[in-house]
């Protein structure tokens, strides 16, 4: 097998290329004396194949991925992406994390994705069951 995902990915489709990604950076971490959960990689691997085809985390990659100015310039460049943005007179909709955390604005993820109240009714409680020492008949009284 190859460990070129490009060539994977033309030879064999891009879930093929995803598999590869998950390898290699499983290979070069374990080889750096590091360990990343599966998860971790299985995610960064669908974001660089989710559009059809290897796209890197570079800032030619997340261009591709993504139209917001505020998350290219979060990245590189920051300077030259906000300028191109004010002259072409692009508009970013501010809905990602990244664009969300720069603005200060609360991202709907996680914990603040709902916002739905619900009302619980309150079960109503079962009458108290009388006990047999509740019977003031089998109470015993000591001598003070």
């Amino acid at each position: 097998t190859s460990n070129n995902t490009y060539e994977v990915e033309k030879t064999l489709g891009i879930e093929a290329a995803r598999t590869t990604i998950i390898s290699e950076i499983q290979y070069t971490m374990v080889n750096h004396g590091m360990s990343i959960d599966r998860r971790h990689v299985m995610l960064l691997s669908d974001l660089m194949t989710y559009k059809g085809e290897v796209l890197g985390i570079t800032r030619f990659g997340l261009a591709k991925m993504k139209e917001s100015v505020l998350m290219l310039a979060s990245f590189e460049k920051t300077a030259d992406h906000l300028f191109d943005a004010a002259y072409f007179g692009q508009k970013d909709s501010v809905c990602g994390v990244s664009e969300c955390i720069i603005m200060g604005i609360p991202m709907n993820i996680g914990t603040g994705l709902f916002k739905l109240l619900h009302k619980a009714n309150k079960e109503a409680v079962p009458p108290r069951r009388p006990l047999i020492f509740d019977n003031p008949d089998f109470h015993i009284s000591f001598p003070s």
